[in-house]
């Protein structure tokens, strides 16, 4: 891609001060390489650990730039945004930081440890709605009412320098860089990382390919991309909520527009699937919305060649939803089947069907054994299995053993 010279966004220079600003309290995190990924993709993969900066993401860049830059006047006044959980955190931090009163408006149903951790940084935060739109209208409102400074989650060249920095610090990392995959919500992140990258690139007389990912069901930037401006939709339920945004910002999307090559979608199951890798093969604990670009390598989503970075953008997730997570990124992944067994009302059905699993090297974690299952005739019980297989092929011959003996297993997803 030819990056044209009146590409929108910060320059290399204002990303470089921005750096060291940012430098104050944002940690240089780790880059690590995956085997896996590697193989998968046929090129060197490496993950960008921001689920390892301070407050679980990379949100504390762009809005400890931003407020670094308010006047002595805007910072008696106060900051005030709205997030369900990562920019909250950023901001909270930033604000104690700089010795600013901060209040964050966030959805009542927001996660017990983002909303804790908010707290604990010294913000007031005020629960609103039930969606993220909600709290931003309140937080827009109390800005125009108190004279608060209201700071945007992404939509704001402080906070898109901010985020920048992180591509700057993938360069120190990786200076032979070839293919960059960056989550998308709003576009701040992915708009400060492909500045940077698009305009060293240009300096050194080479091509750095940045390649966006988004959930399916939150999914602007294609829609947006193919309109040619900033088009709202309405986005479904995902388990990647922080990157859950329905309308890309003006100035995201026209660095967007200008500077990213690709922009590429996946589904809950590919995301839960990424998790899972993540966490068991990388020991990483990484959020919903910043396991996306692993996600899009596992599903074939995004070719690349040369060195690849994938930006790993959160780590912050409820332990409660975790669990959720990794159950269904296991069922996702065929490793854990629960099955509806219709069997005859007699002695001996229950022993006859685990001794068959047994001698699959299934393991059954679960058992229900029912006379009210629908559409079981008089004489007929139902028994439900959950089982743990060591993936599909294991999963197809467990099924294919209990057909084999006569029973009729359905597959409960």
């Amino acid at each position: 891609m030819t990056i044209p010279l009146t590409l929108a966004g910060p320059t290399l220079a204002e990303v470089e001060a921005a750096r060291v600003v940012v430098s104050r309290v944002a940690e240089i995190t780790p880059m690590e390489t995956s085997r896996y990924l590697s193989e998968l993709l046929g090129t060197s993969v490496h993950l960008k650990c921001e689920n390892l900066q301070r407050t679980g993401s990379y949100k504390i860049r762009g809005a400890y730039n931003r407020m670094s830059q308010l006047s002595d006047e805007e910072k008696a006044r106060g900051v005030v945004a709205a997030s369900a959980g990562n920019h909250a955190q950023g901001v909270a931090f930033a604000a104690r930081e700089l010795g600013i009163p901060a209040t964050i408006f966030m959805p009542i149903g927001v996660a017990l440890p983002k909303l804790q951790a908010t707290r604990a940084y010294g913000a007031e935060v005020v629960l609103r709605g039930h969606t993220v739109a909600e709290p931003l209208r309140a937080a827009q409102e109390f800005a125009e009412r108190t004279g608060a400074v209201y700071i945007p989650p992404f939509d704001h060249s402080d906070v898109i320098a901010g985020q920048g920095t992180l591509g700057l610090e993938i360069l120190d990392q990786v200076p032979d860089l070839e293919t960059i995959i960056v989550p998308i919500g709003g576009g701040g992140l992915i708009s400060g990382v492909a500045s940077v990258m698009k305009r060293r690139a240009a300096e050194q007389g080479r091509e750095i390919r940045v390649i966006g990912v988004q959930a399916a069901n939150a999914a602007p930037y294609p829609i947006s991309l193919a309109a040619g401006e900033p088009t709202e939709i309405s986005i479904s339920p995902t388990i990647a909520d922080g990157i859950a945004v329905s309308k890309p910002g003006k100035l995201n999307f026209a660095i967007i527009r200008d500077a990213v090559d690709e922009v590429v979608t996946v589904d809950d199951d590919a995301i839960a699937k990424a998790m899972l890798v993540l966490l068991e093969r990388a020991k990483l604990v990484v959020e919903p919305a910043g396991a996306v670009g692993v996600a899009a390598i596992m599903t074939g989503a995004v070719k690349a060649s040369g060195e690849t970075v994938v930006v790993l953008s959160g780590g912050n997730i409820d332990p409660l939803i975790m669990e959720r997570v990794i159950s269904h990124g296991l069922a996702a992944s065929e490793r854990y089947l629960k099955l509806r067994i219709p069997l005859p009302d007699r002695p001996g059905q229950l022993a006859r069907t685990s001794e068959i699993i047994a001698d699959q090297n299934a393991n059954v974690v679960e058992v229900l054994h029912t006379r009210h299952g629908s559409g079981l005739a008089i004489s007929q019980v139902e028994l439900e299995l959950h089982i743990e297989t060591r993936g599909p092929e294991h999963a197809d011959q467990v099924l294919g053993a209990l057909r084999d003996a006569g029973y009729d297993p359905r597959v409960d997803f």
